[in-house]
């Protein structure tokens, strides 16, 4: 795997144990150059302008999370690109995919450049945006899914923050025919969420009934109505994010050959009532997180990879927002800085090892996506990593959390397994919690069919 060069390098990674899905490789050096790995093996140091020991760490191809709401433009109150992706690499993670509920919503090449502009100048980590199907732009999104910056067609089925809706099986399945890149979907059935809605009427409602209102069918029948129709149009590329139920998990499971999907840590880690009953309002989410039953449901499919992607689906909200009285009280919570952290504690506890961890975050999305030079420690690959400890301690705190609505559900939880470097494009983003103010990431390629 050794390259040996004449040229100086910019960084030496040296005797780190690199963990891939399928193999580890322990005190191994790692080159970069000009942000890109050209020496893998054993590399003489002495060329290094800069030398990272890894000993006793362990470097993976950078966590990348695909599902992140930075609200920006329009609704920079709650988050916005600088301090969405700040937080993003305290949480070890070098790559986002940002969603298109924005105000106004990415639903044109207009507003994705307008998008692309403001993280050029403000993003710490690598980046790329959804663009939002709507009725009014069916039938451009084949073009709109090909333009740069763009990481594919976002579709919510059910209603929730912002305005982007496709509810209808008509509009869907033009839609889903007109896309031929992977297209994420937010899958609850919004016919259900409205008949359903006079629960909310009841004055002594509170946030306990979250779950009731958005109840596991209204998520089974939105995603028994999404497989039907992909069936029906012969599309391959569909992928489901924040599964929250058992039963989806065994539809999905029977369905592999055309669905993806994605699952949240504070579904993993959170169930109700418990959840409600500590957090209120803060662990308000859609789709909801449910009852322990569903939560081991979930598990299922991570042990048996049913489940492709973990992704946070950062949503923040301010803290006042989140204080009103449900259901006043806004649908979301922050995830992108805590999502690697949460994760590398469920390995300390050994619900999943740190190579299934790897397939998850750092390789799977590459694959789905089709990013290019991403998700792997190999020559010529981009310089994105992360080096973790997972025998650090840490106690998760709204304190350290980047994001400008200053707060996260895992609030004073002690956890083992942390990120100690990000490295971005070659380059050391964050360091043992410190970040490195000067530096901006890259928009993401990708390779087309």
């Amino acid at each position: 795997m050794n390259i040996k060069n004449n040229f100086k390098i910019d960084l030496v990674i040296k005797n780190g144990s690199v963990v891939l899905p399928d193999y580890n490789i322990d005190k191994i050096d790692i080159g970069i150059n000009e942000g890109k790995i050209c020496e893998v093996g054993s590399v003489d140091q002495s060329l290094a302008d800069e030398v990272i020991d890894a000993k006793g760490l362990i470097v993976m191809p950078g966590a990348i999370d695909t599902q992140v709401h930075f609200r920006e433009p329009g609704l920079t109150h709650k988050e916005d690109i600088y301090h969405g992706t700040k937080g993003a690499i305290l949480g070890g993670i070098t790559t986002v995919f940002e969603m298109p509920n924005t105000s106004p919503a990415t639903i044109n090449k207009e507003q994705l450049d307008i998008k692309l502009e403001i993280a050029k100048k403000n993003a710490f980590c690598n980046y790329s945006f959804f663009i939002g199907a709507a009725k009014e732009n069916i039938t451009e999104l084949s073009k709109l899914e090909r333009l740069v910056g763009c990481c594919g067609v976002k579709i919510f089925m059910g209603s929730s923050t912002g305005d982007l809706l496709v509810e209808d099986d008509d509009s869907l399945r033009k839609i889903i025919s007109n896309i031929d890149r992977k297209f994420a979907v937010h899958s609850e059935d919004e016919y259900r969420l409205r008949d359903r809605k006079k629960i909310l009427d009841d004055p002594n409602i509170s946030v306990n009934s979250h779950p009731v209102w958005r109840d596991d069918n209204t998520a089974i029948r939105s995603t028994q109505r999404l497989l039907k129709i992909a069936r029906e149009v012969g599309k391959t590329n569909l992928h489901i994010l924040h599964i929250s139920t058992a039963d989806e998990i065994k539809m999905i499971e029977k369905n592999k050959d055309i669905c993806t999907c994605e699952v949240t840590p504070q579904h993993l880690y959170f169930s109700s009532p418990d959840c409600y009953d500590l957090l209120g309002t803060n662990a308000q989410m859609n789709p909801p997180i449910r009852n322990d039953d569903h939560r081991k449901g979930l598990w299922y499919g991570i042990e048996k990879k049913v489940v492709d992607v973990i992704g946070s689906d950062h949503a923040p909200h301010t803290i006042e927002e989140k204080k009103k009285k449900y259901p006043l009280s806004p649908s979301g919570m922050t995830g992108v800085q805590t999502l690697l952290p949460i994760m590398l504690n469920f390995v300390n506890k050994n619900k999943l090892t740190i190579q299934d961890l790897v397939r998850l975050i750092s390789v799977n999305p590459c694959e789905i996506y089709k990013i290019k030079n991403k998700g792997k420690i190999s020559l010529g690959y981009d310089a994105d990593l992360t080096i973790i400890d997972l025998e650090k301690e840490f106690e998760i705190t709204d304190k350290w959390i980047a994001s400008k609505s200053g707060w996260t559900p895992y609030n004073n939880l002690r956890i083992k397994g942390m990120p100690i470097f990000t490295i971005v494009n070659g380059k050391v983003a964050m360091r043992d919690n410190e970040i490195s103010e000067n530096l901006n990431g890259n928009c993401v390629q990708f390779n087309f069919e």
